[in-house]
């Protein structure tokens, strides 16, 4: 089967790579498009139509064509790649475009890509903060713009898009000096172009749909698909489940906005009081990281080959998995609706926060707490005070 040429994919994660996939199995079967994330109470243990699957017709979605712009990490290119494997097996085709590594990669990349970019009539991208993004949207042309999950920045995407501010990363503070405020003024333009394609209000004939398992609500012309995670159900499960916890672990130290002692103090106090006998790593984080929390709390470490959303549902897995504020509080209870796994949240104490943490840094941890949705909330973990 030919891929669709007028629907045009880019995804530079992992979890990107997944939600398209979701969204083209969820265009297949039409799910209805809302204003809002509804609570998920009250769903049926088999999903509608039997143990682990999801309401939806058997046939493939159509095909799209998918591009992948890698990271430089190991971990996400190893997990991009398998995820890409998944891709090609339903039909889609996959083409793997360098983008970072070198001073011309992003210039020559968007030469390769500029023509298919022009003539795509949707375009379907996964970051929406991304610059490299950002750069090629302005060569779209495309009648419709899909934004898919990229994790709980849809969030802060969708707040900043409504309040009509620069799209700027939560956990991302000023920086560079001179150099640093030089670069961002000959970026200006470039971003709020951007910002322009990404509100579709007063752009007759443009729409702008996000596809989301984040509570969101959709704002202007924008228009809300809900990711319930039915092409993963559809696939895997459900899984076998163990009779231990498991934790998941947190990129919060990586990009500075908690204390790695105090992160380490609360995932000891964390396996104790649960029981916790495996930790799934995050992509992200330094194997230092990783050996110190091994060596301190004899957890087992996990560093996954998939999306944990995938590996959740293939199993198997604890009866309870406990995380710190993240994308997975609100996607695991869609993956795993119905097979018996309570999901839960530990907050984040904001003693735990380093001094060079955003200042949004606190209020955003919350919000994704807070509207969790069929979540077990826990308490910040005490740890030693500091000095």
């Amino acid at each position: 089967m030919t891929p669709s040429a007028s629907t045009l994919a880019f995804v530079e994660s992992p979890v990107q790579l997944l939600n398209v996939l979701e969204w083209a199995y969820a265009r297949a079967g039409e799910q209805p498009q809302l204003d809002g994330v509804p609570r998920q109470r009250g769903r049926r243990a088999d999903g509608g139509t039997g143990p682990g699957r999801a309401a939806r017709p058997a046939g493939a979605a159509t095909p799209l064509r998918i591009v992948v712009l890698p990271p430089t990490d190991p971990m996400s290119r190893g997990q991009l790649r398998r995820v890409a494997a998944l891709a090609r097996d339903e039909g889609h085709e996959v083409q793997w475009q360098e983008a970072r590594g070198s001073r011309f990669a992003p210039l020559k990349a968007l030469a390769a890509l500029a023509r298919d970019v022009r003539a795509a009539r949707t375009v379907v991208v996964g970051d929406p903060f991304s610059r490299y993004v950002q750069l090629l949207l302005t060569l779209v042309r495309a009648e419709e713009l899909v934004v898919v999950d990229d994790g709980t920045a849809t969030m802060e995407f969708m707040a900043q898009t409504a309040r009509g501010e620069r799209l700027v990363r939560w956990h991302r503070i000023g920086g560079g000096g001179l150099p640093g405020r030089i670069r961002e003024m000959a970026y200006a333009p470039v971003s709020a172009t951007a910002r322009r394609r990404f509100t579709p209000a007063g752009r007759p004939g443009h729409r702008v749909e996000v596809f989301s398992s984040m509570p969101v609500t959709a704002h202007g012309a924008m228009t809300l698909r809900i990711n319930d995670f039915a092409w993963t159900r559809a696939r895997f499960g459900p899984p076998r489940l163990t009779k231990g916890t498991d934790l998941v672990g947190t990129s919060l130290v990586e990009t500075g906005v908690v204390d790695p002692d105090r992160y380490l103090d609360a995932v000891r106090a964390l396996t104790l009081e649960h029981g916790a006998t495996r930790y799934f790593a995050h992509r992200r984080e330094s194997p230092e990281k990783l050996r110190a929390l091994s060596r301190a709390t004899g957890l087992e470490i996990v560093r996954p080959d998939l999306p944990l959303e995938l590996i959740a549902r293939r199993g198997p897995v604890g009866r309870t998995i406990v995380s710190f504020p993240s994308t997975v509080v609100h996607t695991l209870p869609y993956a795993l609706t119905g097979t018996g796994v309570t999901v839960a949240v530990c907050d984040v104490d904001p003693a735990w926060l380093t001094g060079s943490a955003s200042p949004r840094a606190r209020s955003f941890l919350a919000g994704v707490t807070d509207t969790a949705r069929d979540v077990r909330r826990l308490p910040a973990q005490a740890t030693p005070t500091a000095g």
